[in-house]
């Protein structure tokens, strides 16, 4: 977990540009957005992958923190899209649980 980008944004070590946070959950930007609106939410907790969560909970949680975001980022109405990428073959870069919340417009293909 030492070399856990998202685990040195939890401990403030990188920055990020906080959306939402909590006990549990930090959402921020996207530093490489694919669409005008595109936040990262994490647990804080080190889960490497989906395949790694031990607390049926926490996914209830993590639903609960994107619907927040996606209503505090005013696309709650619109429509959005949530992704949650499963090791190499998923496309998962950080081996970090984590889901984007990706709308507000037209994605850009070309960042896919």
């Amino acid at each position: 977990m030492g070399d856990c980008v998202f685990c040195k944004i939890v401990a403030g070590d990188i920055p990020c540009a906080k959306v939402y946070e909590d006990a549990e959950f930090l959402a921020f930007d996207d530093i490489n957005p694919i669409a005008p609106i595109h936040v990262i939410v994490i647990p804080k907790r080190h889960i490497p992958t989906l395949l790694d969560v031990d607390d049926v909970q926490l996914m209830g949680k993590l639903t609960q923190v994107l619907c927040r975001v996606a209503h505090a980022k005013g696309i709650d109405q619109k429509g959005f899209k949530l992704v949650i990428n499963c090791n190499k073959e998923g496309g998962q870069v950080v081996y970090h649980l984590h889901a984007h919340l990706i709308g507000g417009g037209a994605i850009d293909k070309s960042k896919i």
